[in-house]
């Protein structure tokens, strides 16, 4: 009867304890060590995020939902608007802008659609562990949607790329849903920049504002220096490790799945989290929105934290009343702008030793040292295909066939009948066919291979 009861009060003290410290644990406690972003990194943001905005209005000439100050753009500058009927489910809807203030090719994807059928679809063409792409794993779904997109625009992006005087920056921002499909297509013209007119990485970015988990955590550090995801506060989902097809699978209501997900997660080691490759993370470059604090009522002025994590990468749920308010556009542009003028506020009051110039560069710097920082520390905990340095490989123009059975089987070029680039063949360059027949990374054949004699 004492041992049982003693068992008992163990038990008891032991979920209490859980309870108090899930209780407790608040959205900055992940970017507590972080440190503050400057003005210049994260003057992008609230601006990309009125580009997203823009894509859910039907005539920016005459806008019905446009934010705060509104949207601050051009309509002219708009060169292509595609809707749901135009994208037959393959994409979210999405805008091409020409930003000739910024110099950027802005490409900006809208988050889910509740009431749309074909973006379910989208989610939940995926199963774990599915789908291989450049020593890792992703969302097959979100991946597929990435290619269809650079097949209806990958021509557009050159012709504005060579058009400009092949100077522009080329922007892909998405919210949501939107933000992994933008993701994986940033990763994928990183890797064939010669399809797009030969565009440096360093003028490839990605912003993705409440990112989804869309790739393993060596491909989420290797392309830090590519995409910057925007996460407000206690947004659950760059949070959630559940996949994205079985949270809308579920039969609870999301609120008690992210309860008993938090549970479950509380009894996974942390060495186990970070050996399994086909566990999904938030991609690249983390910017952490905080403005709440414990025990503390109501918004305080935001602040902004920036980090390229490689341990404890929000892999904590938040059990928060603003875990599903802090997901929306509308907030994260309303707080990101507040939160920028603040940096821009507080920098400008301190006194200035040095140039602009310099600090900047010194900035730029300091985040290409974090990049390799964070690429080292994937190394040091052994997270599977995590190499020391970004990879930044001229792209080959052929490649074998990885549906081909025959071994010599000619290579097949990466142009359509038309002249075009056929993405989904190019997107193939990464992988081939091991012995029994399942594709896999090009780099993980050439280490199976067996050394010569």
């Amino acid at each position: 009867m004492s041992v049982s009861c003693g068992v008992e009060c163990v038990l008891i003290l032991g979920f209490s304890r859980w309870m108090w410290k899930r209780c407790t644990y608040v959205g900055s406690d992940d970017s507590a060590s972080w440190s503050n972003a400057t003005p210049e990194e994260f003057e992008p943001i609230p601006r990309v995020c009125r580009l997203i905005l823009a894509v859910y209005e039907s005539d920016l000439h005459n806008p019905q939902y446009q934010p705060s100050g509104g949207y601050r753009l051009n309509p002219d500058w708009v060169v292509k608007r595609v809707t749901y009927e135009q994208t037959h489910g393959h994409a979210p809807p999405y805008i091409i802008y020409l930003d000739h203030d910024h110099r950027e090719i802005v490409l900006a994807i809208r988050g889910l659609n509740l009431i749309k059928e074909s973006d379910y679809k989208l989610l939940l063409d995926n199963k774990l562990g599915r789908q291989m792409f450049d020593g890792g794993y992703v969302h097959h779904g979100l991946l597929k949607s990435a290619v269809w997109l650079l097949n209806e625009e990958g021509e557009t992006l050159k012709r504005l790329w060579v058009e400009n005087g092949s100077d522009y920056s080329m922007v892909f921002a998405g919210h949501s849903l939107g933000s992994g499909v933008a993701a994986l297509l940033a990763v994928i013209v990183v890797n064939h920049r010669d399809k797009l007119g030969g565009v440096p990485r360093s003028k490839v970015r990605c912003y993705a504002v409440a990112p989804a988990r869309c790739m393993s955590l060596n491909l989420a550090v290797k392309y830090a220096d590519v995409i910057h995801s925007v996460i407000l506060q206690d947004d659950f989902l760059p949070r959630t490790p559940t996949p994205l097809e079985d949270i809308f699978k579920s039969l609870f209501c999301l609120p008690c799945l992210l309860f008993l997900v938090c549970l479950r997660d509380t009894f996974i080691p942390e060495g186990r989290k970070l050996r399994d490759p086909r566990r999904l993370y938030a991609p690249g470059r983390m910017y952490h929105i905080v403005e709440r604090k414990f025990c503390r009522c109501g918004r305080f002025p935001p602040e902004v934290r920036t980090a390229i994590p490689v341990e404890g990468r929000f892999e904590h749920i938040v059990l928060s009343c603003n875990a599903t308010s802090d997901h929306g556009i509308i907030w994260i542009e309303r707080e990101a702008e507040k939160a920028l003028l603040m940096i821009k506020e507080s920098s400008s009051s301190g006194t200035v030793t040095t140039p602009p110039k310099v600090q900047k560069l010194e900035r730029l710097k300091t985040i290409e040292k974090e990049h390799k920082d964070a690429l080292q520390k994937a190394v040091s905990l052994n997270i599977p295909h995590a190499a020391v340095t970004a990879e930044d490989e001229p792209p080959q123009d052929e490649a074998e066939q990885p549906h081909g059975d025959n071994q010599d089987t000619p290579k097949t070029k990466s142009q359509s009948s038309g002249g075009t680039t056929n993405w989904d063949q190019v997107v193939q360059k990464l992988f081939k066919k091991n012995e029994s027949g399942d594709l896999v990374v090009q780099r993980d054949v050439e280490d199976q291979a067996p050394a010569p004699s």
